[in-house]
């Protein structure tokens, strides 16, 4: 049975999506941090002759976000130069953009994410997709203040003239951050919402997609959790199978992003991390969003669902994948091996 037909254990399960805590991340606050000592190691890899690489893997790496800040804001101080403008000038490629990554505030991070994914000829809807199935609304808001300061317009604003179609009307709801947030779920409710989803699906010639859109882009996660329980006990499928059987392309992907997301965040973003490995080339792009964005959150969690997947450790598979300064900046985020 593959882990998205499981439901047994879902109503007890914590979401990642509702817990604010940091305890499952790779990265923590460095105890006894001292940042003259951090400022005076950058500058030294960064202004000695060539780059120390190794020394800005070592300390960018190894503290937490709020401190990386701190750093910037000293090492400013220090030098009048922006620590991001002289990591820009002195790496490249993808061991530049993770580093640049790990500097910038997550909701930032988030931010340029998504600018990347709409900007230039054709989006990215997989980035989108992503990010928006996998971000909680205090997560999507900061996300939205962190582009309406860089932009000076409205993230919704620049999504409606991106996106269209059923897949417009679903992201762009997701991209308020305003799903219910109740933690009460409504057993009535979820039968009510399981029983229009299969009519709407299942036993109808053709899919009514609005209503799979309204239920899952709106409802909280622990109603939505009742709701994909309910839904298997009236059609003996799982949700995920119908949305499979009966969309397709970009609004499909993103259905089954939120079902995968609802039952479990890192399993969703393993699977990510492992399609972006598999196969001739690896999507770069997609391992630093991943790595760096979930450093703090939930990349234990994330790794231990990677290890039940596939059967080896995400630690293993960087390993053969990628390499260079880049690799290893990638596996000192990714902890040790499982």
């Amino acid at each position: 049975m593959s882990v998205w037909d499981d439901l047994n254990s879902l109503l007890d399960s914590p979401s990642s999506l509702t817990v604010t805590s940091n305890a499952r991340g790779t990265v923590k606050d460095k105890v006894n941090f001292k940042v003259d000592e951090d400022v005076a190691a950058l500058r030294k890899a960064i202004e000695g002759l060539g780059t120390t690489e190794k020394t800005l893997i070592e300390v960018l790496t190894q503290r937490s976000n709020a401190q990386r800040q701190i750093i910037a804001k000293a090492y400013e101080k220090a030098t009048g130069r922006k620590l991001i403008d002289d990591i820009e000038g002195d790496t490249h490629g993808d061991f530049e953009d993770l580093l640049v990554g790990l500097i910038k505030p997550p909701a930032v991070f988030d931010c340029q994410e998504v600018v990347r994914a709409i900007k230039g000829a054709g989006t990215t809807e997989s980035t989108l997709t992503e990010i928006f199935a996998s971000r909680s609304n205090s997560q999507i808001q900061e996300l939205s203040e962190a582009y309406l300061a860089e932009k000076g317009k409205a993230l919704l604003h620049d999504l409606k003239s991106e996106v269209s179609g059923d897949y417009g009307k679903a992201l762009l709801i997701l991209a308020e951050g305003k799903r219910d947030a109740s933690t009460n779920v409504d057993s009535a409710k979820a039968k009510a919402d399981a029983k229009a989803l299969y009519q709407a699906g299942e036993k109808k010639w053709g899919t009514d997609e609005g209503k799979f859109i309204d239920i899952l882009c709106h409802r909280s996660i622990p109603q939505l959790r009742q709701t994909l329980i309910e839904y298997k006990n009236i059609s003996n499928k799982t949700l995920q199978e119908s949305i499979e059987s009966e969309m397709s392309g970009d609004l499909e992907d993103l259905l089954v992003a939120i079902v995968k997301c609802v039952k479990n965040v890192p399993a969703y973003l393993a699977e990510r991390l492992f399609k972006s490995m598999k196969g001739a080339g690896t999507t770069e792009a997609t391992l630093t969003r991943i790595l760096v964005s979930r450093s703090e959150i939930d990349l234990m969690d994330i790794r231990a669902e990677y290890k039940k997947l596939f059967g080896y450790s995400l630690y293993s598979q960087l390993e053969s994948e990628v390499s260079g300064s880049y690799g290893n900046a990638l596996k000192h985020l990714c902890g040790q091996d499982d």
